[in-house]
């Protein structure tokens, strides 16, 4: 899967993956998705940002989840 919104770079915010080559890292995206925020509070926080980003920052969470074992709690 390409992703041609996400940029990374040892010179830009410590090479956390970015929007963009914008200065707005995509897990603060995912988090504002993850708080319940929708695609207008997101836009209207980053007006830079797109529609678009928002999506493909999701994209490239999941990605990102499937490449690795997270550990997670036993079950009660």
């Amino acid at each position: 899967m390409a992703f041609t919104r996400i940029t990374v770079g040892p010179d830009q915010m410590g090479g956390v993956s970015c929007i963009r080559g914008l200065r707005i890292p995509v897990a603060t995206v995912v988090g504002m998705v993850a708080e319940g925020m929708d695609d207008q509070e997101i836009l209207t926080a980053y007006p830079d940002l797109e529609a678009e980003d928002i999506r493909e920052a999701m994209r490239y969470a999941a990605e990102a989840v499937r490449e690795r074992e997270l550990p997670l709690a036993a079950s009660a």
